[in-house]
């Protein structure tokens, strides 16, 4: 295409970019929440029902080896408490979930549930499994 006075003119349609985005945008909204599910863990059944898993609370995640993970990170006993505490002095949450694996050994779940309340948070959750009922 000509332009009278510069010569050529160059014109970018950005349709078929918009159209790419919002196709793009569509399957990230539908595969985010399936890789958020983290690690497996047979959780107990209780008759307490589904926790409200909220999704600002920090997630601690203990499974059948009794290896503890945050954020899918693994983390030791030790360098547990150092990193709860600096978790709330930055303010990140005032909630904790404790996702344990039914088989793990339940002293290691009291020490944890012990760190985070030594910690400071104010609400600890543990997340079961729904009875059938």
């Amino acid at each position: 295409m000509k332009n009278k006075r510069n010569g050529l003119m160059a014109d970018i349609n950005v349709t078929p970019l918009v159209d790419v985005m919002l196709v793009l945008l569509i399957i990230f909204m539908i595969t985010a929440p399936l890789l958020s599910t983290g690690l497996e863990v047979d959780l107990p059944k209780t008759k307490a029902g589904e926790l409200d898993q909220k999704k600002e609370a920090l997630l601690i995640v203990i499974n059948e080896k009794g290896e503890i993970f945050i954020d899918k990170k693994k983390i030791g006993e030790k360098e547990l408490s150092r990193f709860l505490e600096q978790a709330r002095r930055a303010g990140l949450t005032k909630d904790v979930n404790i996702k344990a694996d039914k088989r793990c050994p339940y002293g290691l779940v009291a020490k944890v549930l012990a760190e985070v309340k030594k910690a400071g948070f104010e609400s600890v959750g543990l997340i079961t499994r729904p009875e059938e009922t």
